[in-house]
């Protein structure tokens, strides 16, 4: 499934490359963490951190640990959306995220007044566009679907 933000550029890299996902992912967000430093102070940076770096690993270690005989894409989709929607909403309220575009996109609204919602619908946008270029258009719609329920 794809998504968007650095996940969803660390998916395109990954999938064009067969590169270390993990490795992409944490790569991506070393900029973003300097610009939340800047943005949203040393805390929210260093929780940060370790939230993308426990990402890095998990998407790594996880597929070695845990595995399923059957697995429907849709289902997939729908549960895997939801889990994400509140693991982000954990994140939030202990005043952490995992990084990416969601600090870029808070920096241009404060800078340029921007509104970040359409900022980061853009961008998010862009990524499963782009996604029609290495993915089949099925997946991609699935990954919307998810999305929903994000």
């Amino acid at each position: 499934m794809l998504t968007g933000g650095a996940t969803g550029i660390a998916f395109l890299i990954h999938y064009a490359t067969e590169w270390n996902f993990g490795l992409i992912i944490f790569l991506i967000n070393v900029p973003f963490f300097g610009l939340a430093w800047q943005r949203m102070g040393k805390d929210f940076t260093l929780e940060t951190v370790a939230a993308v770096a426990l990402l890095s690993i998990f998407v790594n270690v996880l597929p070695a640990l845990v595995g399923f005989l059957k697995l429907s894409t849709p289902f997939a989709a729908v549960m895997g959306g939801l889990l994400m929607g509140t693991g982000m909403l954990m994140l939030f309220r202990h005043r952490s995220s995992l990084g990416d575009l969601n600090v870029l996109v808070l920096y241009l609204q404060e800078r340029s007044g921007w509104r970040a919602g359409r900022i980061q619908m853009a961008l998010d946008c862009g990524i499963l566009l782009a996604s029609f270029a290495s993915v089949d258009w099925k997946l991609v719609a699935l990954s919307k679907l998810g999305a929903a329920f994000f």
